[in-house]
């Protein structure tokens, strides 16, 4: 007799690229009572200090780390722009956020629905751990007005980030739900609140 599968929650995969409003959004599915998975911060947690990865990251970038845990001005002057140095960096980075991710799912397998949220979902091939994939965006000129008023941000770095992210349009593309965040707050509020009711009745189908 073949063991029954196991219960999950469906897996929404929450991405964008920078400044589109991807946080903003996490937080209304989280207020909407949907357990959601950050790697972003689970990745600050693992190089802030007394992080469990500071002593890799150590290993690997000599002067990188203190008590603070990682200085992210030494990091990133590392590995910003160095697809070599980055994909090092990644080796240590992505096997840890992976495990961290199977204990949340664990920890929320009652859940009908949970969100990964996942900066480079697609560039680095994360759509294969989800179920669903929504899409955070916004117009070109309301990305890079919000991403230019950011402390510390220039055309030059901008630039750097997009070149490693997969295009907007081609996120849209690929994605099954595209929220619009360009609009007022009450709208992109609306837009979370309308795909959770749709998610959820078709859990309950």
């Amino acid at each position: 007799m073949n063991k029954p599968p196991e219960k999950r929650p469906l897996i929404l995969g929450l991405t964008g690229s920078i400044a589109m409003g991807k946080s903003t959004v996490a937080g209304m599915f989280e207020a909407l009572g949907v357990p959601v998975f950050d790697a972003d911060h689970e990745v600050r947690m693992l190089q802030g200090p007394g992080g469990a990865l500071l002593p890799q990251i150590e290993a690997a970038f000599p002067g990188s780390t203190g008590p603070e845990g990682v200085n992210r001005d030494k990091l990133g002057a590392l590995v910003f722009g160095d697809r070599d140095e980055l994909a090092k960096l990644e080796v240590i980075v992505h096997p840890a956020v992976a495990q961290s991710r199977e204990t949340f799912l664990y920890r929320h397998a009652n859940s009908p629905l949970v969100v990964f949220d996942i900066p480079l979902l697609f560039e680095k091939g994360g759509e294969k751990d989800v179920d669903k994939i929504v899409v955070v965006s916004a117009p070109p000129e309301v990305q890079r007005a919000r991403v230019l008023r950011r402390e510390g941000m220039t055309e030059e770095k901008f630039a750097q980030i997009l070149a490693l992210q997969l295009p907007d349009a081609a996120k849209r593309a690929r994605a099954d739900f595209v929220i619009d965040t360009s609009g007022v707050i009450e709208q992109t509020q609306k837009a979370v609140e309308e795909l959770v009711e749709q998610l959820s009745s078709g859990l309950h189908d």
